[in-house]
């Protein structure tokens, strides 16, 4: 095991090399089974004698902190004694910003759940591993990886030629590969965009309800974050705060209630960010997958002035755990977003740029998505289907023809009710989201939302029957107590 040892300055020597490798083994740095290195190496590395780290490595030895293997070595001990009276020293004296005291760490996937109807899941088992790993091996052989020195922060040339062309062909986007700049996923592009954009103090406006990792990213960076309420039509565009320097939506398919937003809406929100000179990020982030209805046109597509930033994912058409995103931006910012991208991460993994690009090329990209819809589809249907029968007394499903998620409203239970009901359904197995977690500002709305990305159309109507215990139980404990 290499352990840092520095004798710069320092006098006593071994007296030095004694007490940071204790240290390093009080504080877990050095684990219990590790080895030391050598004597002879040590002494070399730190250019002292071979004696002066013999003394050291006796006396830990003698104190029970590491054990002599004759002929292998010396190890910590596998019971590292602590002598009485001594304390490690408190470390605290660093404070984060206030604002860090205020944002969560990720709960929604903390708990397994047999019957998972959590958003945000895929189907991982359908996906063509094997193609995949044939790509990625291929980007990984000696030459390959020659090649890829560290480049461009906006992505691998391939990749961002493909994605121009992907969603040119599939969503009407028409965009250069020099607009586009690779991500680890949206949550990156999104703190790109707000770095270029906005300056600490200054505000945004959200969706409410609304996807909740953008606002504890916009309110990190200082910013002001108002909620905007949706309806049926989506975002109520004159609910806008005239200071909002953007506001990011879903119009194609709402986070988390499902609607699209309407064509009037969708120019009013043009007319909006052209009058108050703000700007709009657009999050495209399922709408490959669309099972009824006429396909719903980018906001991208209706811009004239260039004050729609899109932003895309393939965490949804592909795996969620790949990580990796994009964002197309106006001409005006190429050059920040890409100087952002530098500063933040240089530029995301060029063997995964690299497969991904043949993978988009190759075809197999299209072939995935339409062989997914055709699955996510009869998953939708089934689980529309089956809160119609099983659950229609106490949830109204709001109208969505597209993604992988339908949100329902209760029809008689409360907030806090529906927070029982999923507590409940999480001791059955059954792994659902509150539509309360998204609130912004506005009180928030009792229901659910449900995925169907994670579970087998097989199973849904197992995981509703089950759920359908737990707001029976729900119900009676409230007649109950009337």
């Amino acid at each position: 095991m290499d352990v840092h040892v520095s004798l710069i300055g320092r006098t006593g020597l071994t007296a030095e090399i004694y007490q940071q490798l204790r240290a390093a083994i009080f504080d877990g740095r050095l684990r219990p089974g590790d080895a030391l290195p050598p004597t002879r190496e040590m002494a070399r590395r730190l250019n002292v004698s071979r004696t002066t780290v013999t003394v050291a490595y006796d006396r830990l030895t003698g104190e029970g902190f590491v054990q002599t293997r004759t002929g292998a070595g010396t190890f910590v001990s596998p019971q590292v004694p602590r002598p009485s009276g001594q304390e490690t020293p408190a470390r605290d004296a660093l404070r984060p910003r206030p604002v860090w005291d205020t944002i969560p760490g990720p709960t929604a996937f903390a708990r397994p759940a047999e019957l998972d109807f959590r958003t945000g899941l895929t189907d991982s088992s359908s996906f063509n591993y094997e193609t995949w790993r044939r790509l990625t091996a291929r980007e990984l052989q000696a030459a390959a990886v020659g090649k890829a020195i560290p480049g461009d922060p906006a992505g691998h040339p391939a990749l961002r030629e493909a994605i121009a062309r992907y969603i040119g062909t599939s969503r009407g986007v028409e965009a250069g590969p020099e607009a586009v700049t690779v991500t680890n996923g949206t949550q990156q592009a999104l703190d790109l965009v707000a770095r270029v954009l906005v300056a600490p103090g200054e505000t945004v406006a959200v969706e409410d309800p609304g996807y909740q990792p953008p606002r504890l990213l916009f309110l990190s960076q200082g910013l002001q974050v108002a909620g905007v309420p949706v309806d049926d039509e989506g975002l109520v565009v004159d609910a806008l705060p005239p200071d909002a320097r953007f506001v990011y939506v879903t119009p194609s398919h709402q986070y988390p209630l499902g609607m699209a937003m309407s064509l009037p809406r969708r120019i009013a929100l043009l007319a909006w960010a052209e009058r108050h000179d703000a700007a709009i990020i657009e999050d495209d982030y399922d709408s490959e997958f669309r099972y009824g209805g006429r396909p719903i046109e980018p906001l991208h597509t209706l811009d004239t002035s260039g004050r729609v930033i899109y932003v895309g994912s393939l965490s949804k058409s592909m795996l969620p755990t790949l990580r990796l995103g994009f964002v197309v931006t106006p001409p005006p910012l190429h050059k920040a977003v890409h100087a952002a991208k530098f500063v933040t991460d240089w530029h995301t993994a060029l063997p995964a740029q690299g497969a991904l690009a043949s993978f988009i090329d190759e075809g197999w990209l299209a072939r995935h998505v339409r062989k997914m819809r055709n699955v996510y589809r009869e998953r939708h249907q089934t689980l529309v289907d089956g809160l119609a029968t099983e659950l229609a007394d106490d949830l109204a499903v709001v109208p969505s023809a597209a993604g992988l998620h339908v949100s329902a409203l209760a029809t008689r239970l409360s907030v806090d009710q529906v927070e029982q009901v999923a507590q409940h359904a999480q001791g059955a197995g059954v792994g659902v989201q509150r539509l309360s977690w998204f609130r912004v500002e506005h009180p928030p709305l009792a229901g659910l939302a449900l995925g169907y990305g994670g579970i087998a159309a097989d199973r849904i109507g197992e995981g509703l029957g089950r759920l359908r215990q737990a707001f029976d139980r729900v119900n009676a404990a409230g007649s109950a107590e009337a």
